[in-house]
């Protein structure tokens, strides 16, 4: 044991999440299927932000309120998730540093100390979101009062530090055995639902009446809880963990291509689970919008025949249950990765894997614990938090998306052959630039509602 290890804190300015670096092998095969194989898993982890507890209220409720209209928001969100995500991926292969060292970088010191507290705030922000899902699930589940279960969410270190030693692919198999449950879980709820099915393939295409004042608010919710900036810290970085010649253009582009491959792959797996959560809403819930603000009204409707209809259950609110549970763990261990690289890319320092997660999850519960405290573990008061953490993480957005657009599109960064392409800078700029402008809307929304 060298003497960094002996110590709390040290100074990290090596390659991106060093420990898992360059760590997994991929065959040395033309077998596109056996390199797929090899190279699927770090997608997975990038696409647990994307359907974490804070889509669920946003979709289910788009749904049970206008329907299938909305099909196509989730649609053009997973678009833009699927053209970041490979930027990110790019820097990160490309380049070996992650969004955190690139900024870092190329922005100086105290620049980046700056970006590194907004960039943390978000990721707090997105642990609020699994802290209060996560107790929620509790409640529904075994029936443990929120106060208790917000205090249990704190114990979920011992399950990271668990994984951690297991290594890199056990990590990436677990989260994506809890997507397949998740994702399992709704389409069953789904198939069970009977959706119209001409008007749900209706929904992908783009309406003006999108555009009206209640369907916008409730649009920019979905696309502000889908597209979060700690996604493309952790993109960049894990994207570094295969084993790959840096010196060998062709066996970048090589890694390259099937990073791309297991993101798509996966954030279409993410697409999925919000279309089932808004067809989900649509089919049994429309019409009954306003009365599903809370994942307990959610939980209590699914059994419930006056509003769900013949299908309604206990089996069902119950895998929904299961489902938050297992999405809120998922978020957790991705979450603590990103804090992790956005700690060691922009302030080089490095902490053990506990004790970041019990300063993450220590201050994070703290502001769950007061609204649980004060407003007597009432639900919707969380609930309303969740929403106000989802809408800090717009503001903290383009923190993470200018830098990346801007990285990837230099030649002198990237290399002649790996900088975007005209098409990719249009699309990329267009991209934040209207993400920027819907998320500064989204907020003035809230805070008028307040």
């Amino acid at each position: 044991m060298d003497k960094n290890e002996k110590k709390i804190v040290s100074y990290a300015n090596g390659p991106s999440l060093e420990e898992i670096n360059g760590t997994v092998d991929v065959p040395q095969t033309t077998s596109f299927w056996k390199n797929l194989i090899a190279f699927s898993g770090p997608g997975a982890l990038v696409a647990v932000g994307y359907m974490d507890p804070g889509n669920w209220i946003t979709s289910i409720g788009g749904g049970a309120k206008y329907g299938y209209l909305l099909m196509s928001v989730i649609l053009i969100s997973s678009l833009i998730a699927m053209l970041l995500q490979y930027m990110a991926a790019k820097l990160g292969i490309v380049t070996h540093m992650d969004l955190a060292q690139a900024t870092r970088k190329y922005t100086g010191k105290k620049l980046g100390f700056g970006l590194w507290i907004i960039t943390e705030l978000a990721i707090m922000a997105t642990d609020i979101a699994e802290v209060i899902g996560g107790a929620i699930a509790l409640n529904l589940l075994f029936g443990i009062p929120l106060l208790m279960g917000v205090i249990l969410t704190i114990f979920d270190v011992l399950l990271l530090l668990i994984l951690t030693r297991l290594g890199f692919r056990k990590i990436e198999a677990i989260v994506m055995t809890l997507i397949l449950v998740i994702f399992v879980v709704f389409l069953y709820e789904v198939i069970i639902a009977q959706p119209n099915i001409p008007d749900m393939l209706k929904g992908f295409i783009p309406q003006k009446q999108v555009l009206h004042h209640g369907e916008l608010t409730m649009a920019l919710g979905i696309v502000g809880a889908t597209v979060m900036p700690h996604n493309l810290y952790l993109g960049s970085s894990i994207s570094q963990s295969r084993k790959y010649n840096l010196q060998d253009e062709e066996h970048v582009a090589h890694t390259l291509r099937f990073a791309t491959w297991d993101s798509n792959i996966q954030l279409s797996v993410a697409f999925i689970v919000n279309c089932l959560l808004l067809i989900l809403g649509s089919a049994l819930f429309f019409g009954h919008g306003d009365e599903l603000g809370t994942f307990s009204t959610l939980y209590n409707a699914l059994q419930d025949s006056s509003i769900a209809g013949a299908v309604a259950s206990p089996l069902l609110s119950t895998l929904f249950a299961v489902a938050l549970l297992a999405s809120g763990q998922n978020s957790t261990i991705t979450g603590t990765l990103a804090g992790q690289i956005v700690m060691e890319g922009f302030i080089h320092m490095k902490i053990p894997t506990w004790a970041r997660r019990v300063i993450t999850r220590g201050l994070s519960v703290i502001p769950v614990l007061i609204c649980t405290i004060y407003f007597g573990a009432n639900e919707q008061a969380l609930d309303n938090l969740l929403i106000y953490s989802q809408v800090f993480l717009s503001l903290a957005l383009p923190v993470s998306m200018i830098p990346l657009v801007y990285f990837t599109s230099s030649e002198k960064i990237m290399g002649k052959r790996f900088k975007n392409k005209p098409l990719i800078i249009v699309a990329g700029c267009l991209c934040t630039i209207i993400l920027t402008i819907l998320n500064i809307d989204l907020i003035i929304e809230t805070l008028m509602h307040i």
